[in-house]
């Protein structure tokens, strides 16, 4: 159950933490001052989305969205919001991408060279379909939220910074809900992907609620940080960058190579969900050879740039998802009323 778990807690997060998140431009986005009780309403809000969504997946036994999407959101409006889905996936691995771009541009690295590399690399992983995303995300995820969360402790240690010092101010608690619902909506097509693989609700409990409380940690570390350095930003495409000026270089290539395995992860829980989506339709084609098709239609989109798709983007999907949002939360209460009347 425990070794499930962590399979399934370690595929929520890597769909999580890509590089909007790991760059702490996304953060920025939402988050910021007066922020301590939206960053404890995510945590909840997270979690218990994440049940939501897993249980409905296990139940049907799905192996794509469609079906957990209908009984998240009802026949009439799944229509509407599984385009909305394939698109939320198609722009945000757009993005993925881009953000593999900026950060080879950090090293005077041609944008270019990133985005092949990435590309490449994605191809290369879904050679063995799902099972290799599974098992690279139990090896790099460890190692990425270990090292991001050294740096920001590391950061709050040099700058004797007080992690509870902004606590009075919670002005900004609303900003959970739209955070919550633009990080809910790849988790719909990811874990409604999976569902005939998982083997009980013990798993569900320990991944969803294990990846909630890992995310909200981290998220109130590196918030407290960004806060420090507001003025900064302005200057930074990769806000993780101005928290690193200082430090050593070799400090700095570790962390971007970190942060380019936050963005792989994230970009290739985009491409699964995409491609499951898309199987049904092309079933005489390879899954690989979708993957290549998908990923050649993206590249000359990633001239949009990161920071500016981000910035675009990100904040129109957290209001759109607030609907899916609001039915995972009462999930329980309407499909009860659903059962009696039957």
């Amino acid at each position: 159950m425990i070794k499930s778990g962590f399979k399934w807690m370690f595929l929520i997060i890597g769909t999580t933490i890509g590089a909007g998140y790991a760059s702490g431009r996304e953060l920025w986005e939402f988050f910021g001052h007066g922020s301590g009780l939206a960053i404890l309403l995510f945590i909840i809000l997270f979690s218990f989305s994440c049940i939501v969504i897993m249980n409905v997946s296990y139940q049907k036994q799905s192996t794509e969205y469609r079906p957990v999407l209908k009984d998240i959101v009802g026949d009439k409006l799944a229509k509407i919001y599984d385009v909305m889905i394939f698109v939320y996936l198609y722009t945000t691995t757009v993005i993925m991408l881009s953000g593999s771009g900026a950060t080879g541009q950090a090293f005077n690295f041609p944008y270019w060279w990133g985005i092949v590399f990435i590309v490449i690399a994605l191809i290369i992983l879904f050679l063995r379909d799902i099972t290799g995303l599974l098992s690279i995300n139990q090896v790099i995820l460890p190692i990425l939220l270990i090292g991001l969360l050294s740096i920001l402790l590391k950061f709050t240690v040099d700058q004797e910074l007080q992690l509870f010092s902004h606590w009075d101010e919670q002005h900004n608690w609303m900003a959970a809900f739209p955070f919550t619902a633009l990080n809910i909506l790849p988790l719909i097509a990811v874990l409604g992907a999976i569902g005939d693989k998982v083997e009980s609700k013990k798993e569900i409990w320990f991944a969803c609620i294990g990846s909630g409380l890992i995310l909200g940690l981290i998220t109130y570390i590196y918030n407290n940080s960004l806060i420090q350095i507001a003025d900064e930003l302005l200057l930074y495409e990769i806000p993780l960058f101005a928290i690193l000026k200082n430090y050593p270089f070799q400090m700095v290539i570790f962390m971007s190579i970190l942060l380019w395995f936050a963005i792989f992860t994230t970009a290739a829980s985009g491409i699964l969900g995409i491609v499951t989506r898309v199987k049904s339709y092309f079933q005489q084609y390879p899954f690989g050879l979708l993957v290549i098709i998908i990923l050649l239609t993206m590249i000359p989109l990633t001239k949009l740039g990161f920071s500016n798709l981000i910035g675009f983007l990100y904040p129109i999907y957290g209001i759109l998802n607030l609907y899916v949002l609001t039915r995972l939360i009462l999930y329980p209460v309407w499909n009860n009323a659903n059962a009696r009347k039957k």
